[in-house]
């Protein structure tokens, strides 16, 4: 069986890579550089708790997708040899305020209602788990379990794994037209080179998923959600936890980098980094941990998330016969992107 697959970020990778082992050649289609959008920009949070907020109809998914990682890192670890940096971390959701206090509080009590391991940090024990963490805060909910991997890393892991597949065809600046359709179903794609007629097409272009011509009106649209991030970087490194304060997470890479985000912004396909989301990015970063303040300002960029219609990562079959989805998955694409692999693998297998 035949498969294109349209986008060749995290989520196109590691779908190509899934079917690719369950039997199926694949053709892997980038009009760029794979994964040089938002996989590669993203920070990388395997946030399974912390973006739950109070979604119970996504605790099993996302819970099963973290613990999916475990496995997952070592075996690209293994096959590729390079490591991905896939750690348990942990994330503190720090309290400046009263009301953030009672909200943490409230946090906390939802996750354990629901069997998940969380706690309520007075200010002295969530300083004992990060030192680093500002004296005047109130308390904090800590989620040990959650965790980070190193989306560049993860990328060149996949794309050092997928190059030396058999039954994968990587083919990059390489741009989609419009999906072929005949008699009612998708059998391929139109290329600026001719058409590439496959068995199935699986759309993961992310934020562009929707621009691509022949996709079904009825598919919720996805657009792109700009997010700033900053790059820090501390010698020797001190940060050790993951922190979401107000207006900024932060994310310590382990080796002394420290990832600072991030904005979310409406801006259509402008790829900007702006002195306000720079600004708003710091003070909310020096207002959790005010020691990053004597770090070296090592870099900044800008990328899209692609948020779907109805707040629903799209994953599986389409309305339209032969085109499964693989898109949509706003903050969470590399938290979800093996658990969507395997979807939509065994879609096509079905």
């Amino acid at each position: 069986m035949r498969v294109s697959i349209i986008g060749a970020g995290v989520m196109g990778c590691t779908t190509a890579l899934s079917a690719a082992r369950r039997g199926f050649d694949v053709v892997l289609l980038e009009r760029a550089v794979p994964g040089a959008e938002a996989s590669s920009a993203a920070a990388g949070i395997l946030g399974a708790q912390v973006e739950l907020d109070g979604r119970d109809e996504d605790v099993a998914l996302f819970t099963r997708a973290r613990a999916a990682w475990d496995p997952w890192a070592q075996s690209l670890r293994e096959e590729s040899g390079i490591d991905v940096g896939h750690r348990r971390s942990g994330v503190l959701r720090v309290a400046h305020t009263e009301a953030a206090r009672e909200a943490a509080a409230r946090e906390v009590a939802w996750n354990r209602s629901r069997g998940l391991e969380a706690a309520f940090l007075e200010p002295n024990e969530a300083r004992a788990i990060e030192p680093e963490l500002a004296g005047g805060i109130l308390g904090a909910a800590h989620f040990p379990n959650d965790g980070q991997v190193d989306p560049a890393a993860l990328l060149r892991s996949l794309m050092a794994i997928l190059a030396r597949t058999a039954r994968v065809q990587i083919r990059s600046g390489t741009t989609v037209q419009r999906l072929l359709v005949r008699q009612g179903r998708c059998t391929g794609v139109g290329l600026d080179t001719g058409d590439l007629e496959a068995d199935a097409v699986v759309l993961a272009a992310g934020s562009w998923s929707s621009l691509i011509p022949g996709v079904p009106a009825d598919i919720p649209a996805v657009r792109p959600v700009r997010g700033q991030i900053v790059l820090l970087e501390e010698r020797p490194p001190r940060v050790s936890s993951i922190v979401f304060g107000p207006g900024a997470y932060i994310v310590p890479r382990g080796d002394g980098r420290v990832l600072c985000g991030s904005t979310t912004e409406h801006a259509g396909f402008r790829k900007e980094v702006t002195a306000g989301g720079v600004h708003a990015i710091l003070g909310g970063a020096l207002a959790s941990v005010p020691s990053l303040a004597g770090a070296q300002l090592a870099g900044s960029w800008s990328n899209f998330r692609p948020h779907a219609e109805g707040d629903r990562a799209l994953v599986g079959r389409s309305p339209l016969p032969g085109l499964l989805l693989a898109t949509g998955h706003y903050r969470n694409g590399i938290l979800l992107s093996k658990a969507t692999a395997d979807a939509v693998v065994d879609a096509l297998a079905a």
